[in-house]
């Protein structure tokens, strides 16, 4: 399928109508040998509450956003480069069937289908495009993930001291590394996780003090390294100087409280159906 929409003008067309529904605030779209494979609204488990979230699946990339106008109106634009994305089955809750975690180095999140069916098209999908992209880039999967994010309601007390209780004055944090919903004391720290931002993000103490442990180790290594580097260079004297998000899960999304997001008559792709 992809080799015959490749460098078509239907496809082209697609990849148009995706770059005007996501509008200036949405990255282009359009690059040489990609082909958009279908599309489908999945419920996305926030940090909130489960929304319903856009999902448009390309031969190598995976994009979402929020729906405003459905087929006409989206923002938020998320994309995910697939080489990177590892899937989990995931068991059945009381509030949302069918489910699975897209998993990336930089960001984790449960979705669910509509239907046992729909999720077995998403799955076998996504598995074909990455191994795909893995063949030819000669790449091995991504074994570091970020972790997901607990949501809020699922606990009412801090998931590390046990003590402290949220309230609307107490708020929730969330640990960067293991995704603990925690309080403000168990969570003062800031660490520099290069993989997920450029800046030092949130973490829980004791997530503070594996990753400070794991930076000591690090450095410790990297020195045993260079001991025979240096020591195999005559007369070499080492320096006596000293080196020295809101994100679119926070915005509050109107729909109106009877609104049906999945029919039985809805098919995986609108393209392919």
């Amino acid at each position: 399928m992809v080799d015959h929409l490749a460098n078509t003008e239907i496809n082209s067309q697609r990849i148009a109508a995706v770059e005007n529904c996501f509008g200036a605030s949405g990255q282009p779209l359009a690059v040489p040998g990609r082909v958009l494979l279908g599309e489908g609204i999945l419920t996305k488990e926030c940090r909130k509450k489960p929304k319903p979230r856009i999902f448009f699946l390309f031969n190598d990339i995976l994009v979402y956003g929020s729906i405003v106008i459905n087929k006409r109106k989206y923002n938020s634009q998320h994309i995910i480069p697939l080489e990177d994305v590892t899937l989990e089955m995931l068991p059945d809750t009381l509030q949302m069937k069918n489910r699975w975690m897209i998993k990336t180095s930089k960001k984790s999140f449960v979705v669910s289908a509509a239907s046992l069916t729909e999720r077995k098209e998403w799955i076998s999908h996504l598995e074909e495009c990455i191994r795909h992209l893995l063949t030819k880039t000669g790449r091995q999967p991504s074994t570091e993930h970020a972790a997901p994010w607990i949501p809020d309601k699922a606990t009412d007390i801090c998931m590390r001291c046990t003590q402290t209780k949220f309230s609307t004055l107490t708020r929730r944090h969330h640990c960067r590394k293991c995704g603990f919903v925690v309080c403000a004391d168990c969570s003062r720290q800031r660490f520099l996780m290069s993989r997920l931002s450029p800046k030092p993000l949130r973490v829980c103490n004791l997530c503070y003090r594996q990753l400070l442990a794991e930076k000591k180790k690090e450095a410790e290594a990297d020195c045993r390294q260079q001991e025979p580097i240096c020591s195999a260079i005559p007369g070499y004297e080492p320096s006596s100087g000293d080196d020295s998000d809101k994100s679119d899960d926070d915005k509050a999304d109107q729909w109106p409280a009877d609104t049906e997001f999945y029919t039985s008559e809805v098919s995986w792709s609108s393209f392919h159906s």
